[in-house]
């Protein structure tokens, strides 16, 4: 017992490495963990102060306990026998693939990276790409809206500037958590998104253990008071115009609510509209290729990245135009549910929120010199265009519709949205007098912005327009 035993040096560092690593997972790993939680917390409470809406616990949770709670949740658990049934695969199989789906979705919030970085950042690249505009917003309804109920923001989804541009908005009431899709499951943009606090969804999935999964966290994070942000279209419009609702995540919230509880749901419709979508002509080249969506493409952006900063750099950067962003009526899903049969509240709900959505939509610019020019018989004088936008603007004021109207003068807001459809070739000028381009394509872009107030014009009798609800090519 008493006797030397001889080791190798090599052997002798080892050992001292593996009792350093063990002394600092054990002793001083949960002294740190504490130390920056301690910190986290403070911090928090410090922006709760001046948040409209302050962070709820759920979202302050640790991931590992959020994981671990979502995949001993009993319906969960259900789900698992049910496929290692189905499947004749062993529990333990089933249940290691519901951890998988639980881990791929369960985000991991940092108030730091929201509201240090994520705000800051969608405040500077909105500004930069847009001169952004706050349209209709009822800030006594807004404020009006329980304290302890969980928000939902409803939002069209026209581009993915959408989460940059509601984050920005939203910065000084609360913090949003996105439903994202598979587009942004890329390096490195996961990490950043998860850190704030968005959840990855695969939209197309068909796997009933992981609906299951993804229904459990979205009924959890709604019962606990989280604010979220979906799209309930379930994708980028290809055409422009607002797309019929997808009922998968406002069946989870509708399906998991209790209307006797104690706290109510409420839905706050968004509205976006932009004078230039940075993705449009993928989009519609999306369309004519019959996809439902594309993918994203670390090229392109690069190579778009790299363009822009060469413009800016030689000053001959512009701004895209207006973004307008408009929040209508909100509706209170505990009072929805009182004058509505149960077996068709979801498809009743969705068709209540888009109607609101679509009346919400603020009229910008591009669309509305878009809508003249489509539905001129000929090339028009620009002055002919100001005045027709002029008339068109009014109408469509009068018949409820938000129209921003830049500088409080519609003759420069049509000049201003000419001047953007000119410079990307979409009109063209001949011998002073403006039409579409005939060229497929540039009709077609022409027709994807008139397309986001096609809704408006068709409900509006006095703009003189065709009642067809979307303007073809």
């Amino acid at each position: 017992m008493t006797g030397t035993v001889e080791l190798p040096l090599w052997a002798l560092l080892l050992m001292l490495a593996l009792a350093a690593i063990a002394a600092l997972d054990k002793i001083l790993a949960p002294s740190v963990r504490w130390f920056f939680r301690r910190r986290m917390e403070r911090a928090v409470a410090r922006l709760n102060k001046r948040l409209a809406r302050p962070i709820e616990p759920f979202k302050l949770a640790r991931r590992h306990d959020m994981i671990q709670r979502l995949i001993y949740d009993p319906k969960v658990a259900e789900a698992i026998s049910e496929t290692a049934r189905a499947e004749g695969i062993p529990e333990s199989v089933a249940f290691e693939r519901a951890r998988a789906y639980a881990r791929e979705i369960v985000p991991r919030f940092s108030a730091t990276a929201y509201f240090g970085f994520a705000t800051r950042a969608a405040s500077w690249l909105s500004r930069q790409l847009y001169r952004v505009r706050l349209g209709h917003f009822d800030r006594e309804r807004l404020e009006a809206i329980d304290p302890d109920a969980t928000v939902i923001f409803v939002i069209n989804h026209r581009s993915n500037m959408d989460y940059v541009l509601v984050t920005f908005l939203a910065a000084d009431r609360t913090a949003l958590s996105y439903a994202v899709g598979e587009w942004a499951r890329v390096w490195p943009l996961k990490p950043l998104i998860h850190a704030m606090g968005a959840y990855f969804i695969r939209r197309r999935s068909r796997n009933p253990l992981y609906r299951r999964v993804l229904a459990r966290y979205v009924q959890m994070a709604t019962a606990g008071g989280a604010t979220q942000a979906i799209f309930p279209e379930g994708g980028l419009s290809l055409d422009g115009g607002l797309r019929a609702p997808r009922l998968g995540l406002l069946n989870y919230v509708v399906t998991g609510f209790d209307p006797e509880g104690a706290r109510d749901v409420v839905f706050v419709p968004v509205s976006l509209n932009y004078d230039r979508v940075l993705e449009d002509r993928v989009l519609l080249a999306a369309r004519r290729e019959e996809k439902p969506c594309f993918r994203f493409s670390k090229r392109r952006m690069a190579g778009f990245v790299a363009h822009q900063f060469w413009l800016k750099m030689t000053g001959r950067f512009r701004r895209y135009g207006y973004a307008a962003v408009s929040f209508g009526a909100p509706v209170s899903l505990r009072e929805f549910m009182r004058g509505q049969a149960r077996e068709n509240l979801t498809e009743a709900l969705a068709a209540e929120l888009m109607e609101r959505i679509g009346a919400a939509v603020p009229v910008v610019p591009v669309p509305l010199v878009a809508t003249v020019l489509l539905r001129a018989e000929g090339p028009l004088a620009k002055q002919d265009i100001k005045a027709r936008a002029a008339r068109l603007a009014i109408a469509l004021e009068e018949c409820g519709a938000h129209v921003h109207v830049p500088r409080d003068s519609l003759e420069y807001a049509a000049e201003k949205g000419l001047g953007l459809l000119a410079s990307r070739h979409i009109a063209v000028e001949e011998e002073g007098r403006y039409r579409p381009n005939p060229e497929p394509e540039q009709k077609e872009a022409m027709a994807y912005y008139a397309n986001s107030i096609a809704h408006l014009v068709a409900k509006c009798r006095d703009c003189d327009i065709s009642d067809s609800h979307k303007i073809t090519k």
